[in-house]
């Protein structure tokens, strides 16, 4: 799974949260990320932060919904560096969602909103397996 780190150009801060594929993960992966933003200097008041925690206990959701029965632990990794955020929440479930269909597939909430919310911050998105097959890890990278 930490093979995605070299996706990422140079962060100069990096955190790592494993937690159990339960509801409370959701709580602890938003608490986790508001912590490390004091931590790097990233202001709560940025317009990037308030969208990217709710893109961020969108992804931790589903991630519980749809891959707890076969993934017991959900991970996110959070980046940053002097212009941009970027978090992944990665999970063992091998099914890989394709991202930019999910409003069309999905209509609203979820994913939806998600790309919703990137798009409107000019923010990126990608899904990225694991090298065996049997996981992935949706990447959210956001400008600041």
């Amino acid at each position: 799974m930490y093979g995605q780190l070299e996706a990422l150009p140079h962060p100069h801060a990096l955190s790592v949260l494993s937690a159990p594929a339960l509801p409370s993960a959701v709580r602890l992966a938003r608490e986790t990320a508001e912590q490390v933003l004091f931590e790097w200097r990233i202001s709560g008041h940025h317009p990037s932060v308030g969208p990217a925690l709710l893109i961020l206990s969108e992804l931790v959701t589903n991630s519980i919904r749809h891959a707890a029965e076969v993934s017991p632990q959900v991970t996110v990794i959070y980046a940053a560096a002097a212009d941009w955020l970027a978090f992944a929440v990665h999970d063992r479930h091998p099914y890989q969602p394709r991202l930019y269909d999910a409003g069309i597939r999905t209509g609203r909430g979820g994913l939806a909103t998600v790309m919703e919310l990137t798009h409107d911050l000019c923010g990126t998105a990608f899904v990225r397996a694991d090298t065996d097959g049997q996981g992935k890890a949706i990447w959210i990278s956001l400008p600041l």
